[in-house]
C-alpha cells in the first residue's frame, strides 16, 4: 500500500463558510498497469467510536484495521488535544495495523446456493482491556472479532548447545542465525546436523518457556452468528447498551445478545403469507444512539419506521411512520424505484436521522413525521436519464451517507468517483462537489441548495460509489473509498 500526505492547518469551521478540502493520504493506490483483483476491491468500511482505528473489509472476505498515529507523540488525550484553545498543526494520519481473514465461501448444499465470502457491513463494539472487538458480516453469517496484543513467547534452557536451533525459531539468547535450515511446520529439522555429546547429557531438564517483550497482534473470532437469515443481511447495528445488537434481511430483522451465538429473537417480520402480496422490504436498520429499547428501519417504498421494543415482543406496529407525500402529477414509472431509500443514519443525539435514495438526501426529525425537514439533491442532472439509467440497471444501485462529528454537514457519494457535501446548519447554502482523488477541488463546483426548511445545528456522526465515514470526535477528517483504494480528507 503507498499513502501520501499533504500538510495543512485545521481552521475553526463555520456554518456558512464553504470548506477548502486537502488531500491526507490514500492507500491501495494501484501502480501503473497493474490489474486489479476482484477480491481486492473494498465493500466495507467503518471507525470506531474514538475515531483512532478504522476498520476495512472486501470482497475476498478480509478486514484489514488501521490505527491513527499522530496523537501518539502527544502528552495527554485525543479529547484533552480538541479542548486546547489553538489549532493542532499535525493533520490526522493512519497506518496500517493489521489484517485477518473474516469470512472464507460457503455453499447452502440445503438450497443449493453458494455463499460469497464479500462483508458487507461492519460495526465497532465497546472495547476493554486494551483489546479491540467488532462485527463483520456477509450474506449469512456474522462473526464477533476480538483483536489484542499478545507477548511472544520463546522457549529456553534446552538440552543442547545454543549454536543448534531447533524448528520452532531460535533458543532465547541466541544470535545464530537459522536461516541456512529447512524446518517442518510443528517443530524439528530436517538436516541431520545435531548429534549427541560423548558420553550423553549429564542431567535432562524440562525446557522453560519464557514471555519475550515482543508482541504480535492476534485476531480471534469469539462467536459466530449463523442460520438466522434466509435472505441477505443488509445492515447490522449495536446497541447502546453494549450486550446486544441486531441483524437485518430483506424481511426480517433479528435481535441477538453478544453473548450468546445460537439464540435470536425475530423482532420484525414483514413476509406476508403469500409471497404474491409482498409489496417492500426492508432495506436498512439502525439502533438510536441512546435509547435501547428504539430503532428505526427504513424500506424499498421510501418510508421509516421508528419502533418501540417495549411496546410487544414482535414489533408488528411502528411508533411512527415516515414518509414524504408525492406532489400531485408527479408520479412517474421511475417513481417507486427511486423513492427506495438505501441507508439511514442517526444523529448522534439521537433527533434526526438522515436518508438516502437515488436522488437525494433527506433530513428527518423524529419529532415531526409530516415530512423531511431538510431535502438535498444529489445528481439532479440524471432525472431526464432516468430511463437509460434503467435499460443499464444503474437505477438500482445503492449509496450509504453519513453526518459529520460536529453536524454541520452531511455527505453522500454519486458516480464518477464524486462525493457531495452539504451544510445543514442554520443559514448554511454549503453544496459541494467534490472528487476522491489527490486533488479533491479539481471538479468541485459550488452551487447553492438551499434546504426545503431550514434546520438548527446538530451532533452527529458507502455499495456501489463514494462511501465515507467521519470521526464521531474529530470533525475535521473524512474518508472516502471507492473500489480498491480509499483517500483521507481534511479540511481547513
Amino acid at each position: 500500500m503507498n499513502n501520501g500526505g499533504a500538510e495543512a492547518a485545521i481552521a475553526p469551521v463555520g456554518g456558512s463558510q464553504p470548506l477548502e478540502w486537502k488531500f491526507s493520504q490514500v492507500f491501495g493506490e494501484r501502480t501503473a498497469g497493474e490489474e486489479v483483483q476482484e477480491v481486492d476491491i473494498i465493500s466495507a468500511i467503518e471507525f470506531d467510536r474514538s475515531g483512532d482505528h478504522l476498520a476495512t473489509g472486501d470482497r475476498g472476505g478480509r478486514v484489514v484495521l488501521f490505527e491513527r498515529t499522530d496523537t501518539r507523540d502527544h502528552v495527554g488525550h485525543q479529547r484533552d488535544l480538541e479542548r486546547m484553545d489553538y489549532p493542532i498543526n499535525r493533520h490526522p494520519e493512519f497506518r496500517y495495523k493489521t489484517e485477518f481473514q473474516s469470512h472464507e465461501p460457503e455453499f447452502d448444499y440445503l438450497k443449493s446456493l453458494e455463499i460469497e465470502e464479500k462483508i458487507n457491513k461492519i460495526r465497532w463494539c465497546q472495547s476493554a482491556n486494551g483489546a479491540l472487538f467488532l462485527l463483520s458480516t456477509n450474506d449469512k453469517t456474522i462473526k464477533f472479532w476480538k483483536v489484542q496484543e499478545k507477548k511472544v513467547k520463546k522457549v529456553c534452557d534446552m538440552n543442547m548447545d545454543s549454536t543448534k536451533a531447533m524448528g520452532n525459531g531460535p533458543i532465547v539468547g541466541s544470535n545464530i542465525s537459522t536461516s541456512s535450515k529447512q524446518y517442518i511446520a510443528n517443530g524439528g529439522c530436517t538436516s541431520n546436523e545435531f548429534s549427541f555429546p560423548t558420553g550423553g547429557f549429564s542431567s535432562l531438564h524440562l525446557p522453560v518457556v519464557v514471555t519475550s517483550h515482543e508482541t504480535n497482534l492476534m485476531a480471534r473470532c469469539r462467536r459466530i452468528y449463523a442460520h438466522a437469515h434466509d435472505y441477505h443481511i443488509n445492515s447490522i447495528s449495536n446497541n447502546s447498551d453494549g450486550e446486544t445488537f441486531i441483524s437485518a434481511d430483506d424481511l426480517r430483522i433479528n435481535l441477538w445478545n453478544l453473548e450468546i451465538s445460537n439464540q435470536s429473537f425475530n423482532i420484525v417480520d414483514v413476509k406476508p403469507a403469500n409471497m404474491e402480496d409482498l409489496t417492500e422490504v426492508i432495506t436498512s436498520a439502525e439502533f438510536h444512539p441512546t435509547h435501547c429499547n428504539m430503532l428505526a428501519y427504513s424500506s424499498s417504498k421510501g418510508s421509516i419506521r421508528l419502533i418501540d421494543m417495549r411496546q410487544s415482543a414482535l414489533c408488528d406496529t411502528h411508533s411512527k411512520l415516515f414518509e414524504e407525500q408525492e406532489a400531485p402529477g408527479s408520479r412517474s414509472f421511475f417513481t417507486e424505484i427511486i423513492a427506495s431509500i438505501s441507508d439511514i443514519k442517526f444523529a448522534k443525539d439521537g433527533r434526526h436521522i438522515l436518508s438516502r435514495d437515488y436522488m437525494t438526501l433527506k433530513l428527518w426529525d423524529i419529532n415531526m413525521d409530516s415530512g423531511p425537514v431538510a431535502t438535498f439533491q444529489v445528481h439532479e442532472y440524471l432525472r431526464p436519464k432516468l430511463c437509460d439509467l434503467y435499460e443499464n440497471d444503474s437505477i438500482f444501485d445503492k449509496f450509504e451517507c453519513c453526518l459529520s462529528g460536529d453536524g454541520l454537514r452531511l455527505a453522500t457519494g454519486s458516480y464518477s468517483n464524486l462525493f457531495r457535501v452539504f451544510g445543514c446548519s442554520e443559514g448554511s447554502t454549503e453544496a459541494t462537489t467534490l472528487e476522491a482523488s489527490k486533488n479533491p477541488m479539481r471538479r468541485q463546483i459550488q452551487t447553492s441548495s438551499r434546504p426545503s426548511r431550514s434546520l438548527g445545528s446538530l451532533s452527529g456522526v458507502v455499495r456501489r460509489g463514494i462511501c465515507f465515514t467521519p470521526f464521531v470526535q474529530s470533525p475535521d477528517i473524512w474518508i472516502v473509498f471507492h473500489q480498491f483504494n480509499f483517500f483521507s480528507f481534511i479540511f481547513a
